[in-house]
């Protein structure tokens, strides 16, 4: 497959800025596998399409306020600071990307909050847009870290065109977040509410959780033609023992595994073994699923209508058929389906 096959016209007006105000009232387009059929429903009814013993495989990756305004010390440039990952808890070091790039050097002091609550200095330069940042802080780390975080903003999505807000704090976070460590949403799991997840359990379909801290590189644009050249960041992931002791069983039974997000399915595949089963795991995945891909254990998919040319459109086109898949894109965009993180849904399913 090639780039340029994952390329769609998407008016600016089609990405959503805002979310839906309820959670589970986006719409929902369900692509059938099997056949040529598109649904078009709300997604709150997304559990007619399941039975009992069904199952669900979340990411619990809790999002962290990780962009931070600030200025450059003597020259006062306005400076955008982006927490990657901590690196050394002890030294308060941080892996960064810092925007504008070329006006800071090592040594530079920044300074962040009303009244300069943090401050940090610049240890390294790694990439060029990339470094290293020492924050400059004596007290406890657990002061510390409050005070970083009070100081960042929700990390939302670049092409939504603005800056945080209040709602994005609740809203770029999926209700069931758990383990901290994300800078971008799983954004199929928002549309979950308390009151869907109810009567999930009332109608007996089962699910279970696993982490993945989701990074920027889902964003990162692809720069060659040739989608087997092109090389994933890699993330932190956890498959516990516990939702594979859940999911094995409702897997070999025949019922229906219905993996949500793209960031789930990557680790759901880089966990499958050679007998089909999923195996707990802990470390880093790189996985890139596009198509060709062979599945074995997800029989259902929801994901988020994605931008063009984005590794989690490849995703989808992999799990539902290049073909199928844009075609439904297609007739998102006639439909006035709204897309990105906070847009609306597809579960594709036989």
């Amino acid at each position: 497959m090639k780039l340029s096959q994952f390329r769609f016209d998407l008016p600016e007006e089609l990405i959503a800025k805002y979310p839906a105000v309820h959670r589970d009232e986006s719409r929902l387009m369900v692509v059938h596998r099997e056949s040529d059929e598109l649904e078009h429903i709300i997604f709150k009814d997304i559990l007619d399409y399941f039975e009992e013993k069904d199952f669900f495989i979340f990411n619990d990756t809790k999002v962290f306020p990780a962009r931070l305004f600030g200025y450059k010390e003597k020259t006062g440039a306005e400076i955008e600071v982006f927490l990657l990952r901590e690196l050394n808890p002890d030294q308060h070091l941080w892996d960064v990307m810092v925007n504008p790039a070329r006006k800071i050097r090592i040594g530079n002091k920044l300074f962040f909050g009303e009244n300069e609550e943090l401050v940090a200095e610049v240890i390294d330069n790694t990439t060029s847009r990339g470094r290293t940042i020492r924050f400059l802080y004596d007290g406890p780390y657990e002061e510390f870290k409050e005070l970083l975080f009070l100081v960042g903003e929700t990390p939302i999505p670049e092409y939504m065109g603005r800056r945080a807000e209040p709602l994005d704090k609740e809203r770029y976070q999926t209700i069931f977040a758990a383990n901290e460590g994300a800078v971008v949403a799983p954004a199929a799991g928002l549309h979950f509410s308390r009151e869907l997840m109810k009567r999930m359990e009332i109608k007996g379909v089962d699910y279970g959780f696993l982490t993945l801290h989701c990074g920027l590189g889902v964003y990162r644009d692809i720069e060659v033609e040739d989608l087997t050249k092109h090389k994933i960041d890699s993330e932190q992931m956890v498959i516990p023992e516990e939702l594979c002791e859940r999911v094995n069983p409702a897997y070999e039974e025949g019922h229906r595994i219905c993996v949500v997000g793209a960031s789930t399915m990557r680790a759901v595949e880089t966990g499958v073994s050679t007998d089909g089963l999923l195996k707990p795991r802990e470390g880093w995945t790189n996985k890139f699923i596009f198509p060709p891909y062979e599945f074995t254990f997800p029989s259902a998919f929801v994901s988020n209508f994605q931008l063009p040319c984005s590794t989690l459109l490849m995703t989808a086109c992999a799990f539902g058929g290049y073909e199928k898949i844009m075609n439904a894109y297609e007739v998102a965009v006639k439909e006035k389906y709204r897309f990105g993180a906070y847009g609306d849904a597809v579960l594709i399913i036989d």
